[in-house]
């Protein structure tokens, strides 16, 4: 086990278009979440010397577990946790938990939550305290909420999103937004054609936009920014919320 000394950290590794696979490591051994693919994972962990104890599975699409069996091979003891509830479409998953359930990873309590709207059954784990003593929380939210935007509606209604959403922004306003893609900078323009004057949401347009040309990811972000910036999270309603949803699945770059 680390040492009581050891302090987590949490890396991003971008693959595939878009996607971002977050490394969340105490000490020697590291948890996973939603892995699209294998080999880049594999040999972040092996050049850092770290032990695959745990993969988090969010929901079930290929692009968040197609990586999960590859890791297996090369640390078969390690636990797949996934909803109970998406067993036959993550059938590989040796830890199943709900919405409510609270499990421990490198020495952490983890709160298991339901935010299904994206798929039906999506799950989110958050990380009241990530380090004994710091008081900054952590989200791992897969598709439901992102920088600026949600996932899109595949087999939930705008209300489960409206749900979802109200759900994660009663967490801490702290709390670092750990999501799965970097759509940052086009649900920011997205976002700024549709309000041109709104000064927060056109200012962390121009931000992200100078990270994103130093290729930089502009994750995590915070409930507290989102609150400022995102329309979904802005939405009084799920029928705001759907007509947002509708528009921006429309909208061209």
């Amino acid at each position: 086990m680390p040492s009581e000394e050891a302090i987590s950290k949490i890396q991003p590794i971008q693959v595939l278009e878009d996607n971002i696979i977050w490394v969340w490591y105490r000490g020697k051994e590291a948890v996973v979440v939603d892995p699209a693919v294998t080999a880049p994972v594999k040999k972040w962990l092996e050049n850092n010397g770290l032990k695959l104890i745990a993969v988090l599975q969010t929901h079930h699409h290929s692009d968040h577990i197609g990586g999960t069996k590859g890791l297996l091979k090369s640390w078969p003891n390690a636990s797949v946790i996934a909803a109970e509830a998406d067993i036959e479409r993550i059938p590989f998953q040796t830890f199943s938990v709900k919405g409510g359930d609270n499990i421990s990873l490198l020495g952490t309590s983890i709160e298991v939550l339901n935010v299904s709207a994206h798929t039906k059954n999506h799950i989110a784990y958050f990380l009241p305290k990530v380090n004994k003593n710091s008081s900054i929380p952590a989200l791992f939210c897969g598709d439901t909420l992102f920088s600026g935007g949600c996932g899109r509606l595949f087999e939930g209604s705008p209300h489960d999103m409206y749900k979802a959403i109200q759900k994660l922004c009663s967490l801490p306003a702290e709390t670092e937004v750990f999501c799965a893609h970097e759509y940052t900078e086009s649900n920011l323009k997205w976002a700024n054609n549709l309000l041109p004057n709104d000064a927060a949401i056109k200012n962390k347009l121009n931000e992200v936009i100078k990270l994103r040309r130093k290729g930089a990811t502009t994750l995590p972000s915070t409930i507290r920014e989102e609150k400022l910036i995102n329309l979904f999270v802005r939405s009084s309603s799920p029928e705001e919320l759907g007509k947002l949803r509708l528009h921006k699945d429309s909208w061209q770059n």
